[in-house]
């Protein structure tokens, strides 16, 4: 080494810092690359993307390489380090060399790199992947040797190997992903994926229209209330019924065949009850997403959903799954929730068999969902009893007073968030409860 100018080593320093840098660089973007990225860009014939996708499939040879060039260059830079401080300041250059060596190798060969690593993974990684590439077959023998004896001492530790496992997101990680998109994503738009994530939390009883509000066509009626009927119909399907009970379901019923059948010069039921289609039933708690699918699959666009005991309970359309998508195909609240009517001191005035999902989604209230699908449910379930009207109760955040029962039936409440002003009236009306 004495024939080697302080220059030289000098030099050659700077060089091996450098590739250091490179290789602390390089190991962090390739670790922190977005993979479902990379995998899309892959597909679309991405060089960069490919080269490095094809080294992460082997991470520990990618990892091998990377730490025998980052310790090579990290040793052989200390040591001539050490060199050209005993020649600077004699034995005592041992113990500034390796003060020195430390504080730059950490500032610029591993925290700055590292940090430019993982803010640009893309722009490092990709370009990076050429040399890596080179390297590991250049060094393909020496890392092999050194992953079978890591491999080895990690089953002397008792620890088993396993091959890492191409990641999977669950449901909830797609949720947060979808969340940290919204810079990219429209509203709407992420509004729309993460409705589709929900539907297999939702069931066919939390959309489904109430029995009590199926509207059909019941065959022992006259002809003239059927014609009325479907004159007035603002469906595109109606269940068609005997004996005034749906469960006595005969079919449905396509406006374009009712069209046809009141055209004719003398309609009867025995013809309408030929242009029906064979009702479809499907079990209550069904999921939307297997709800959906089932519709896809059996070409329908409505079923009647039946209890345990095969009672028809309520009747579920394609469009009711469709607007837990995309929302309500209407902007105006009145138009959209009918059962609903805002008044003009800040309260809501309800039917009693309006949906508890859809007064959350219109108001942005966190009324439960488990339990009762409706308003009626949800105020029974707590009062324990058919409350006459005039009855106050507080529940889940909001104050809700009762105005109208009927039939055994909460007909109307009215409501409102208890931060809204009027609370206070709330202790008065809860004493009528207990009068």
């Amino acid at each position: 080494m004495d024939d080697i100018s302080p220059q030289t080593i000098f030099f050659s320093l700077l060089l091996l810092i450098l590739a250091s840098a490179y290789f602390s660089a390089s190991e962090t973007a390739m670790l922190t690359l977005n993979r479902y990225r990379l995998r899309h860009l892959a597909k679309h014939r991405h060089r960069g993307a490919m080269r490095a996708s094809a080294l992460l499939e082997n991470p520990d040879r990618l990892i091998g390489v990377i730490m025998i060039g980052n310790n090579f260059v990290n040793v052989l830079a200390s040591s001539l380090a050490t060199i050209l401080a005993i020649e600077m300041w004699g034995e005592s250059g041992i113990v500034i060399a390796s003060l020195l060596m430390t504080a730059v190798l950490l500032i610029f060969a591993e925290m700055t790199p590292k940090t430019i690593g993982a803010m640009y993974p893309e722009a490092i990684a990709f370009p990076s992947s050429l040399l890596l590439n080179l390297l590991l077959k250049l060094l393909h023998p020496v890392v092999w040797v050194l992953n079978r004896i890591s491999k080895s001492m990690v089953k002397l530790l008792g620890i088993a190997h396993k091959n890492v496992a191409v990641q999977q997101l669950s449901t909830e990680e797609l949720r947060t992903l979808v969340d940290e998109s919204a810079h990219q994503l429209p509203a709407q738009r992420q509004s729309m994926l993460l409705n589709v994530l929900d539907l297999e939390k939702v069931s066919v009883n939390d959309i489904m229209i109430s029995r009590n509000d199926v509207a059909g066509i019941d065959l022992d009626t006259d002809i003239d209330t059927i014609r009325q009927s479907l004159l007035n119909s603002q469906h595109t399907r109606l269940p068609v019924y005997s004996n005034g009970d749906l469960n006595n379901v005969i079919g449905m019923l396509h406006m374009r065949n009712a069209a046809k059948w009141m055209q004719l010069d003398h309609p009867n039921k025995a013809e309408l009850m030929q242009l029906t289609q064979e009702a479809y039933f499907v079990p209550e708690g069904t999921a939307l997403t297997t709800q959906l699918v089932n519709f896809q699959k059996n070409k329908r666009r409505n079923a009647l959903v039946v209890d345990e005991y095969g009672v028809v309970i309520g009747l579920i359309t394609l469009e009711d799954i469709l607007e837990e998508i995309v929302g309500n195909f209407t902007s105006n609240l009145s138009e959209e929730t009918p059962e609903i009517y805002p008044q003009d001191d800040g309260t809501h005035v309800f039917d009693g068999s309006t949906s508890i999902r859809e007064v959350n989604r219109a108001l942005g209230w966190r009324l439960p969902t488990t339990g009762p699908k409706t308003l009626n449910g949800l105020l029974m379930e707590a009062l324990e009893t058919i409350p006459d009207t005039q009855v106050g109760i507080r529940l889940h955040g909001c104050c809700a007073e009762i105005l109208q029962t009927k039939d055994n039936q909460i007909k109307s409440v009215r409501m409102w968030p208890i931060t809204q002003s009027g609370s206070d009236d709330l202790n008065e009306m809860q004493a009528n409860l207990y009068d």
